[in-house]
């Protein structure tokens, strides 16, 4: 089985909300889409009038995270599930697609009515490396991410990592492995659902070489290698060119999924193994008939997003290629 979807809300959507999104995603024939986390403010307040009422009972507040005071007056986290009380801190999100628990459950649902398969990325810009302060806010979007994910019942969280800067790759991935092994950490706390995934990135200064990131997979059990294949193309030099050389990355891949793939997909030019731009699949050479080839072949179960700047347009291309393509082959097998 395969789907397509598109990442973010399609170009075409009038209502710019999620549930336009949703809906709109479902009327093209498409069955997935990747929520983009992206324009978002974190705020600290007093608890006022809501005390009695656990973060998810209220109304049009987003509450990611609790601060009590212990018997010293410190105060420190105790998650989102017990009713607030008066001399509670609470962190409310502000995010321009929901502005409520009540509202991520009606989406929840109508992506399950309507056959559209969530998954949500995370801001594109993000360090996991250098252990300043931001490290610690790149950690906290995503364990927030994983919040919103966990109650619009997203299936993914996708992530970057960020630059090397001036660590040694060595170094870099020390690092990176620590943080990825407290996010799981936090992850299990919170009892969030949605695997974490971490995307291979197109630029050589940006940690995220295909090796990169099955090596972290390898050394952090349980979480999910994303595959670009824009961006491997790019930091490679245009090493796909042939339906094998799609074949060898997901040989590569296979061992961390068990009965799906989930992949990202469109146009890009590069040099000099550096991405320069994303672009609409018709522009430059890497070919998604290739990719088709290898699906089809080897009947994967796998969702492949437009990360193009034709989203749904190129999404719908997508579709429109493998199923040529397969009619094709069926019209051999008589």
């Amino acid at each position: 089985m395969y789907r397509f979807g598109l990442a973010g809300i399609p170009l075409s959507c009038k209502g710019r909300t999620l549930k336009d999104a949703i809906e709109d995603t479902h009327r093209m024939g498409l069955h997935a889409m990747e929520i983009q986390f992206l324009r978002v403010n974190v705020q600290e307040r007093n608890v006022v009038d809501e005390v009695g009422l656990t973060p998810k009972e209220v109304e049009n507040s987003i509450i990611v995270e609790v601060l009590r005071p212990d018997e010293e007056g410190n105060y420190r986290p105790i998650g989102i599930n017990s009713p607030l009380e008066e001399d509670d801190i609470v962190l409310e999100l502000f995010w321009n697609l929901a502005s409520s628990y009540m509202e991520l459950a009606v989406l929840k649902d109508l992506a399950k009515e309507l056959d559209v398969q969530l998954t949500l990325h995370t801001p594109y810009y993000m360090d996991l490396i250098s252990n300043g302060e931001l490290t610690e806010n790149s950690l906290n979007y995503i364990v927030w991410g994983g919040i919103l994910a966990n109650e619009v019942g997203a299936k993914y969280i996708v992530n970057h990592i960020g630059l090397y800067g001036s660590l040694s790759k060595s170094q870099a991935m020390k690092n990176v492995v620590e943080n990825v092994k407290y996010l799981k950490k936090r992850f299990k706390e919170l009892k969030l659902k949605p695997k974490l995934g971490f995307e291979v990135s197109g630029k050589q200064s940006v940690f995220g070489s295909l090796e990169e990131i099955l090596q972290l997979c390898k050394k952090v059990k349980g979480i999910l290698p994303i595959i670009n294949f824009a961006h491997i193309h790019a930091r490679t030099n245009g090493s796909l060119k042939e339906p094998k050389d799609f074949q060898e990355i997901f040989e590569k891949i296979a061992s961390f999924w068990k009965d799906e793939y989930y992949v990202h997909f469109a146009g890009v030019f590069y040099e000099n193994g550096n991405e320069t731009m994303i672009a609409p699949i018709k522009r430059g050479d890497l070919k998604f008939e290739h990719l088709a080839h290898t699906i089809l072949e080897n009947e994967y179960n796998i969702t492949v997003i437009s990360s193009s700047p034709l989203l749904e347009h190129d999404a719908l291309y997508m579709r429109t290629i493998m199923e040529r393509i397969l009619t094709r082959k069926l019209a051999r097998r008589k």
